[in-house]
């Protein structure tokens, strides 16, 4: 969802081309380490590789995997690229994996990675990682690598979270609270702003970042078998609470109608960039977005903090990223590919791409997370919370997003709307 991933035919063209003559014996268009080495591992990557579409990230990617191989010369990886379907690909990659004919090694988006948990077609890498380096993970990482036997079946190395970003100039102090919100919205309108902008199109962003408000509440999507809840008991008592909070931000005006026709982060950059508003929910990249779109004296007067949530006390934010995980069987490539996680990811890929780490220790490890924006992301992370990896969240997202679209336009009352989300889902659920 954050990145912008290019078409691996268009990517063929520059893949290594980056002149590097100490690299160049050791690392061809697909392979990493010398021909003939008597060990391979096939490694399958997205562009967080020496595949980026970015010439400096992607020499800076093929100096670390090169390192990588020098201390490890009786190997040579055998690299394949994803395109720019990630949905796709990983569907395909697990199809695969179920087949026995998956990558010895590979990304996987932390969004489905409890699929293939599920699907038991990950090795175990708990033996390769510290119990150090395992508590250094935040809370929702850790849970989310960990199998249900507490066996680590990947490594996440990168994640993103979401908050709200504001004009200083307009709205002075940053909102704690729902109300908060709403007031500073309101306020903004009065200063000839459009108010509260946020994704609540058809797009699984919108769902994501509203998931927040639900999650802050303590609400559950699905229960421990993967079973959806969101709509019975407690759960629904407290999804109705956040459903309604932003049906009173469109209702009260303190955010316009069109946020139902928003479905991209690049039409909040817009309307930042254009100063029609003051306010909008975004993700933790989009701080250097505004900064290399904006006048210096302009981004001078944007900043964030945590989304607000129904009391100070109470806040969560979605966060993503992306893990390494191995389907090999065979031990000796299983540990090659936690190697690939520790020496090439853990650390050097978030300081080469500047993506947040998921271990507490390496904001302060890398100087380009000593800054005042990557400590307060940091800060933020504590309240971080992932995605269900359950197979029926996509089917629980397109239905929030449907719901979402009747309530804000007011085709449908709320909890009628939930009620129709709710069943369509378990009706889609007994069809797994």
């Amino acid at each position: 969802m954050k990145r912008a991933f290019v078409s691996a035919l268009a990517l063929s063209t520059m893949l290594f081309s980056v002149p590097a003559a100490f690299a160049q014996e050791l690392a061809t268009k697909d392979r990493i380490g010398a021909a003939d080495a008597p060990k391979t591992l096939i490694v399958r990557l997205t562009n967080d590789s020496p595949n980026n579409a970015d010439p400096a990230i992607a020499e800076g990617y093929q100096k670390l995997f090169v390192e990588f191989i020098k201390k490890h010369p009786d190997w040579k990886l055998q690299m394949q690229f994803m395109s720019a379907d990630i949905g796709t690909e990983q569907a395909k990659m697990l199809e695969q994996a179920k087949a026995g004919n998956a990558p010895d090694c590979a990304a996987v988006d932390s969004f489905v990675l409890s699929q293939f948990m599920v699907n038991k077609v990950l090795a175990d890498f708990t033996p390769y990682f510290s119990k150090e380096e395992i508590d250094d993970l935040f809370p929702f990482i850790r849970s989310g690598i960990t199998d249900k036997d507490q066996t680590i079946r990947a490594w996440w190395w990168d994640t993103d979270l979401r908050v709200l970003y504001r004009n200083k100039s307009i709205v002075a102090d940053a909102p704690q609270t729902w109300d908060d919100l709403k007031k500073a919205g309101i306020a903004s309108v009065g200063e000839g702003m459009e108010g509260i902008l946020f994704n609540a199109g058809r797009y699984e962003g919108s769902t994501f970042d509203w998931l927040a408000n639900y999650w802050a509440l303590g609400g559950k999507l699905v229960d421990d078998s993967g079973k959806p809840v969101f709509g019975e008991g407690d759960n629904k008592e407290k999804f109705l609470k956040a459903l309604n909070y932003y049906k009173d931000l469109v209702d009260s005006g303190a955010a316009p109608k069109r946020v139902t026709t928003i479905g991209n982060y690049d039409d909040l950059n817009a309307a930042a960039a254009a100063g029609t508003t003051a306010l909008f929910i975004g993700g933790n990249w989009q701080y250097a977005q505004l900064k290399a779109t904006l006048d210096d004296d302009e981004f001078k007067n944007w900043t964030f903090s945590p989304i607000p949530g129904p009391t100070a006390d109470q806040r969560s934010t979605g966060t993503g990223g992306w893990t390494i995980a191995s389907f090999a069987k065979d031990k000796d490539k299983v540990e090659m590919c936690a190697n690939l996680a520790r020496e090439v990811y853990m650390g050097p890929a978030n300081a080469l791409q500047q993506q947040l780490p998921t271990r507490k220790s390496l904001f302060t490890k890398y100087d380009v997370f000593a800054t005042e924006a990557n400590k307060t992301f940091a800060d933020a992370l504590v309240n971080g919370q992932a995605r269900p990896g359950a197979p029926i969240y996509p089917e629980i997202s397109n239905q929030i997003q449907i719901m979402m679209g009747d309530v804000l336009s007011g085709t449908k009352k709320p909890e009628d709307a939930l009620n129709a989300a709710f069943n369509a889902t378990l009706e889609a659920y007994k069809r797994l």
